[in-house]
C-alpha cells in the first residue's frame, strides 16, 4: 500500500469541490487499491476519516474508521446528506489542519445515501462522532474546512500558526 500525501491548509486545492464518482467503476482494481492507499494514510496519520480531496483527488469519495480497534473501515461513495436533524459541538481537528481543534457545531442526527466499495447503494442513519465525521469528511467534497466555521480572526491565528510550524520543522 502506498501511503499517500495530504494537503494542509491554507493549500488552494483543498477548496477544490469533487466531482461524483462513475459507480460502474467502483469495483476497478486502480479505485480498490485507491481506497486501500486511503486507508493505509488515514491509519497512519493518524485520523478516523479522511477525503480524497485530502489526498489530491477529487472525486466525490472518503474513508471513515471511528473504531478503536481500527477495525470497522467504511467506505461513502458520493454521499448525500439527506436528513439532518438537530445539533451538537464537538471539538474537531484535521489532518489537513495539523495539530489545530476548535469547537464546530454540526447536525447531531443525520440520514447519509451513498455507495459503498462493493459497488452498491445504501442508507446509513447515525448520530454522534460518526455523524459528525461523515459531515467533516463532506465538507472536503465541497471544499469547506471546519476552520471556515471560525471567526476570520481565528481562522488567521490558525493560518499564522501553521505556517511558524512548517518553518520551525524545514529549519
Amino acid at each position: 500500500m502506498t501511503l499517500l500525501s495530504i494537503l494542509e491548509f491554507p493549500d488552494p486545492r483543498l477548496r477544490t469541490k469533487a466531482q461524483p464518482v462513475d459507480t460502474a467503476r467502483i469495483a476497478d482494481p486502480e479505485f480498490q487499491t485507491r481506497l486501500d492507499d486511503m486507508f493505509h494514510t488515514m491509519y497512519e496519520a493518524p485520523g478516523i476519516g479522511l477525503a480524497a480531496s485530502q489526498v489530491d483527488d477529487h472525486r466525490r469519495f472518503m474513508v471513515i474508521d471511528i473504531s478503536e480497534e481500527k477495525n470497522q473501515p467504511m467506505v461513502f461513495i458520493n454521499p448525500e446528506i439527506v436528513v439532518a436533524d438537530g445539533h451538537q459541538v464537538y471539538q474537531e481537528g484535521c489532518l489537513s489542519v495539523p495539530n489545530i481543534f476548535a469547537d464546530v457545531t454540526r447536525a447531531n442526527r443525520i440520514t447519509v445515501k451513498a455507495w459503498g466499495r462493493d459497488g452498491q447503494p445504501f442508507e446509513l442513519q447515525t448520530d454522534g462522532l460518526l455523524a459528525i465525521c461523515i459531515q467533516h469528511e463532506m465538507d472536503h467534497l465541497e471544499g469547506k474546512l471546519f476552520v471556515d466555521y471560525l471567526s476570520p480572526l481565528k481562522r488567521d491565528m490558525v493560518r499564522k500558526k501553521l505556517e511558524k510550524a512548517r518553518r520551525s520543522s524545514a529549519a
